[in-house]
């Protein structure tokens, strides 16, 4: 466990894959918890798991509380692991709900009847996949939670 809040201080490219996934996610999440850029909102998206897609209420609290708060853990450097994987398998719903996976280009044209492809998730799996990995890296409160435990035991 303590291996996984681990992470090196000078890493920075750790700080720009989380700050990259933050800054792709959190406005999915601020769409659904606050109804900035556009969204429902909590009350909307809650209805649209619950009452289209008839998914329980728990599936869409998470999804909504993982889109949210997860971007802003790993904006932080916060727990960033842990973040990164909440988002992991938030998304992995959405590509076995959402998403045309014979499909590998976005639907950029907004094509009648055309899915959306996998290529976004290409990019976000891939960087997922680099912060589980590096972890929070430079300027991560990981990176200052780790300096001052290798203090406590030197």
């Amino acid at each position: 466990m303590k291996n996984f809040l681990r992470t090196d201080a000078n890493n920075t490219a750790a700080l720009i894959v989380r700050l990259a996934i933050a800054i792709a996610i959190f406005p999915h999440g601020a769409q659904k918890l606050l109804g900035w850029f556009g969204g429902y909102g909590f009350s909307g998206f809650m209805g649209y798991v619950t009452g289209t897609v008839g998914a329980p209420w728990i599936l869409g609290f998470l999804v909504i509380m993982v889109e949210f708060f997860a971007p802003i853990l790993l904006a932080a450097g916060l727990f960033t692991r842990f973040a990164a994987l909440a988002i992991a398998f938030n998304f992995i719903g959405v590509l076995a709900t959402s998403i045309d996976l014979g499909t590998f280009f976005m639907n950029w044209n907004a094509v009648e009847g055309q899915g959306e492809g996998i290529e976004y998730f290409v990019l976000l799996f891939g960087l997922i996949g680099a912060s589980l990995i590096m972890g929070g890296g430079k300027g991560s409160l990981d990176a200052a939670r780790t300096a001052r435990t290798a203090q406590a035991v030197a």
